[in-house]
């Protein structure tokens, strides 16, 4: 899982309450905090947390959630092919390409 990383109000703002009330849950679940160049302090995000702002992610653009699914089922019908790797035609035939010869 990545590690993310957020301010009090960017954690207020993926859990719908205000940044006083993000920064008592963080205490109570003693999660990371660092104070970072901008002044700002982040939090590193849990498991659950994390999951929230995966899922709100993928609400706003599921564009990449598409692709990858449409990655994956065409490994997995390439993987299904009755013929092995080494003995499946070449998408070009040698023959054709060299005029016959």
């Amino acid at each position: 899982m990545p590690q993310i990383w957020m301010t009090y109000d960017e954690i207020a703002d993926l859990l719908g309450c205000d940044a006083e009330a993000a920064r008592a849950m963080v205490i109570h679940r003693s999660l990371d905090r660092r104070k970072s160049r901008d002044g700002f302090t982040r939090t590193k995000l849990d498991l659950d947390w994390t999951a929230r702002f995966v899922a709100a992610i993928r609400i706003v653009d599921p564009a990449p959630d598409q692709a990858v699914r449409e990655l994956r089922m065409m490994g997995d019908a390439m993987s299904r092919s009755d013929a092995p790797l080494g003995v499946r035609k070449p998408l070009l035939d040698r023959d054709a390409t060299a005029g016959g010869r």
